[in-house]
């Protein structure tokens, strides 16, 4: 049996990544919620994968909205703390759950 992370790169691969997941897409002011994986998180893999990157590295929220989900918290402070949270709530359930629906063809379209 393969270790999960090579099936899961295997999916993904066998798509064009670009067209799957953007290098930097905007983002909504609250990520998703559902149960299931959806469109949104596959087209924000990398920025899931970029704030867990944060997370890990202790770096302040504010400075992880303004450089990875382009709000700025100085003009739109309560818009960038729940985008954030929210944000990295979602990018922390693909790490617990959402990379099985990655393994079985992603998102139902």
């Amino acid at each position: 049996m393969k270790p999960v992370c090579v099936n899961v790169w295997e999916t993904i691969s066998s798509r064009s990544f670009d067209a799957v997941a953007p290098r930097d897409p905007a983002v909504d002011d609250v990520a998703p919620t559902a149960a299931i994986l959806t469109g949104y998180d596959e087209r924000h893999l990398v920025t899931y994968l970029r704030l867990l990157d944060a997370d890990s590295d202790g770096a302040d929220w504010r400075e992880v909205a303004k450089m990875v989900l382009h709000i700025d918290p100085a003009t739109d402070h309560d818009r960038a703390r729940r985008a954030w949270e929210t944000h990295l709530a979602r990018a922390r359930w693909m790490t617990e759950k959402g990379y099985r629906h990655l393994l079985y063809g992603g998102a139902p379209h």
